[in-house]
């Protein structure tokens, strides 16, 4: 079982070991929307139950069973949810493939809350967003998902888990949402450059890949890994970073990453004043991002950006945070970024920099 840290606390991988964009949008096919709350607008005492039933029907327990010669050795086991009625499902990718060593071999049962078993096979996988995509064929249109927004989520709401933890099958919890973008960075996982939603809903192995859901029943995240030395901290990735994986998974067959070849640094009121005591002549900003290392010979390096530059400006856009860098980036290789940082003593450059594919050992 993958093992992580989080500020000296480890992290579990929540899994057990022993179409076109437009289309994920479908509505959903399996439960109309129940009476969640009452006349008087507040919540009813079924709120969260109405939520787990309108998506528990698409969502599935995703197996792979390792054998030869009908010897068994052992499997995986996770879970996963249905957003095309075609068979098309999301999981993650650790549930079915291994970090260093590909797609695990074996052979992969994906099994519906109905009792439902039908063969799978992996369409396509990034370990370093932790998503796959998978597919079943059915004779008939399987039930849906419906597909939310991660983008305007708030500390606080309500929020509800699905999946199978400990392969125990159809299993629901809840809890509320603790941080709606915890970075990578804080809780171990370098280099994956994303955000993450944290919980405090039980999650456990073998809910990896299953559905969180908001209480309309729609899928707002994946559930990912747990804090193992802490009870109530999980962490799901939110459900518009993985829409975006699954459409460059259709595109391109992986994910196309532009490189710059720079570390940055969130600029933050209490930073920037520590930075002006520390450094004089610290460029006078309010917010920005901080470049803290160019890589040499980098795109970067090579348009002329500095250690300690504050970029204010990214293709033709004000920047306050990592995350619009790389929204603005998306999956434009080879393409020129106009780039406007402020540097010590008041002095200001536009640069142009040209994005290259990151390639796996970058």
């Amino acid at each position: 079982m993958p093992i992580l840290k989080v500020n000296a606390s480890p992290l579990s991988r929540a899994h057990s070991i022993g179409t076109e964009p437009a289309a994920l949008k479908e509505p959903s096919s399996s439960v109309d929307a129940f009476p969640s709350r009452r006349g008087d607008g507040c919540l009813s005492r079924y709120a969260i139950a109405d939520a787990a039933a309108i998506a528990a029907p698409a969502v599935v327990n995703v197996k792979v069973s390792f054998g030869k010669r009908h010897a068994f050795f052992g499997e995986t086991a996770g879970s996963g949810f249905i957003i095309q009625s075609n068979g098309t499902i999301l999981t993650n990718a650790h549930v079915v493939a291994n970090e260093r060593r590909g797609l695990y071999k074996g052979a992969l049962v994906v099994t519906l809350q109905d009792g439902r078993n039908f063969e799978g096979e992996v369409v396509s996988f990034d370990s370093l967003s932790d998503i796959a995509v998978i597919k079943v064929n059915s004779p008939r249109p399987l039930p849906t998902a419906k597909l939310g927004s991660s983008k305007d989520l708030r500390p606080g709401e309500w929020v509800v888990a699905l999946g199978s933890p400990l392969h125990l099958q159809n299993t629901v919890t809840a809890g509320i949402i603790s941080c709606v973008d915890r970075k990578s960075s804080e809780i171990g996982l370098e280099g994956v450059g994303t955000g993450y939603i944290q919980i405090d809903a039980a999650i456990n192995q073998g809910n990896s890949g299953g559905p969180l859901v908001n209480l309309d029943g729609e899928v707002i995240g994946i559930n990912t890994m747990k804090a193992l030395a802490a009870d109530g901290v999980s962490f799901a990735i939110p459900i518009d970073s993985a829409i975006k994986i699954v459409e460059q998974l259709k595109k391109h067959r992986h994910v196309v990453r532009p490189w710059l070849g720079m570390k940055m640094w969130e600029l933050t009121e209490p930073r920037i004043l520590q930075l002006k005591e520390r450094r004089p002549g610290f460029p006078d900003v309010a917010s920005g991002v901080l470049v803290t290392q160019v890589i040499p010979g980098s795109p970067a390096a090579r348009a002329g950006v500095w250690n300690d530059d504050v970029i204010v400006e990214f293709d033709g856009m004000p920047v306050t945070t990592i995350n619009q860098i790389v929204e603005a980036l998306g999956d434009k290789v080879g393409m020129s970024f106009k780039v406007v940082v402020k540097r010590a003593h008041g002095v200001d450059a536009t640069l142009y920099v040209i994005a290259e594919e990151a390639t796996p050992d970058l």
